[in-house]
């Protein structure tokens, strides 16, 4: 294991609150001008969407981050109605008021930010993933420092993830396969585990901070019940059910202790015993060519679960018995899924555009 110490603290410039009315985007999207993409929100389980990618200003003119694409999008775990949209290429955006107006986040205008996390019990205390750093504000975003960087520029932060009860801990994946902790908030960090393949999320368990999963691009998944000391691939899980290892998401559900939801690219699992049996959900026939992007599961209520394809919006409220699929309000592939745990009617949509 190594010990690799943060390098030089890059102070970012402080964000200034106030924007202008002149803020513009440049399209994601192959047709130039196309602004069809940032954030929606239904308030009505995805039903019905409306587009909220309004940037507040002081001269009341009209700004958007509506043609970009999404990367990243998390709600703040200590107020629901703070929500952190990470854009591929146009920086970090936050709202404080459930999306109806947006700040941007300054000095980051320009990063693609591949994942965000919030510390429980430290609303200001925000980590940003950009490129082979990772950056953090102590201040709700005014400034932003360094507290990690691979030495290989070509390495990318895919994966963060903090402790639900610790704050101090911190666990990111690397695209060349790391496991990496800090336990002192970002000041000394350790290498767990070499998996020689990217890691694109690392799950903890909301009821045992130890509990947790680490989600990889080819190799599946692994478990650990060690903070991430050992790790076990739990792979003969998924080929039990004759699905591949494309695993694309897995969520715990918060207020069900041991439920766990596990999708590969076209199927879905769930345990109610934190692993130690799965059992399939049967899903509708998928449309051609058809991939689940991102999986969202009521917290209050396992039997509401929702799933994201390029095209489509699926939604069971009866625990997979049966599936109504929903239009996307879009032309871009939904790519992330939030649920506000407070009022989990409602839910967020991260969108993407898959044209180069």
């Amino acid at each position: 294991m190594t010990n690799k110490r943060a390098g030089l603290i890059l102070v970012l410039p402080v964000l200034t609150i106030i924007l202008s009315g002149c803020v513009q985007f440049k399209s994601n999207n192959k047709s130039a001008g196309v602004s069809d993409g940032g954030l929606y929100k239904s308030a009505d389980k995805g039903t019905t969407w409306s587009q909220k990618a309004a940037i507040a200003t002081a001269s009341g003119k009209p700004a958007s981050f509506a043609p970009v694409n999404n990367a990243a999008l998390v709600i703040d775990p200590n107020d629901n109605k703070a929500v952190y949209f990470g854009s591929a290429g146009s920086g970090l955006l936050y709202t404080y008021d459930s999306a109806a107006t947006w700040q941007i986040a300054k000095g980051l205008e320009n990063a693609t930010v591949r994942a965000i996390a919030v510390a429980p019990g430290e609303k200001c205390s925000i980590y940003a993933a950009v490129g082979n750093k990772l950056l953090k504000t102590s201040d709700c975003n005014r400034t932003w420092a360094q507290v990690y960087f691979d030495t290989d520029t070509a390495v990318t932060i895919d994966a963060l993830a903090l402790d639900p009860v610790n704050a101090a801990i911190i666990y990111i994946g690397l695209s060349r396969g790391d496991l990496i902790k800090s336990a002192d908030k970002g000041e000394n960090w350790q290498t767990l585990q070499r998996l020689k393949d990217k890691i694109l999320k690392v799950a903890i368990d909301p009821a045992d901070s130890k509990n947790m999963y680490i989600i990889t691009a080819k190799k599946g998944v692994y478990h650990s019940a060690d903070g991430g000391a050992t790790v076990k691939d739990i792979n003969s899980v998924v080929k039990e059910f004759k699905l591949n290892l494309e695993v694309k998401d897995l969520v715990f559900v918060k207020n069900e202790p041991g439920v766990i939801f596990l999708t590969t690219s076209y199927g879905l699992l769930k345990t109610g015993d934190n692993g130690a049996k799965w059992d399939k959900i049967e899903l509708i026939t998928p449309e051609k060519k058809g991939t689940i992007n991102a999986l969202a599961v009521n917290p209050k209520n396992s039997q509401e679960i929702y799933y994201v394809t390029n095209t489509t919006f699926y939604r069971t409220v009866d625990g997979g018995t049966s599936w109504k699929p929903l239009k996307l309000p879009t032309a871009r592939a939904g790519w992330k899924l939030l649920i506000d745990p407070e009022q989990p009617n409602t839910i967020y949509l991260g969108v993407k555009s898959l044209t180069k």
